[in-house]
């Protein structure tokens, strides 16, 4: 066993090719901009109620759009951090 846990004759794990890690990435922006941005409008809505704001009519709240922009930008880049993040580990072999 060499310090790395690994029998000599054993190859390291492989990690994600970077065309994967490419794909996996834009794929994952585009479901945390949609989520974030879903996420931040029931926030909007949150907050108009504590805040008893005017209601405009058919719409969640007046300035949604605001929260919409502001939660697609985190979740834009967040849910693809994590997830490459998550991708280059290499995996545990029990």
């Amino acid at each position: 066993m060499t310090d790395q846990g690994m029998a000599p004759d054993e190859d390291p794990p492989a990690l994600a090719s970077t065309g994967k890690r490419a794909a996996v990435g834009c794929f994952t922006a585009i479901l945390g901009v949609m989520s974030g941005g879903m996420v931040a409008v029931l926030l909007s809505k949150f907050v108009a109620f504590v805040t008893r704001a005017q209601s405009c009519p058919g719409i969640p709240t007046c300035d949604w759009n605001r929260y919409w922009v502001g939660g697609a930008v985190i979740g834009g880049l967040t849910l693809p951090l994590l997830v490459l993040r998550a991708l280059a580990k290499p995996k545990k072999s029990n």
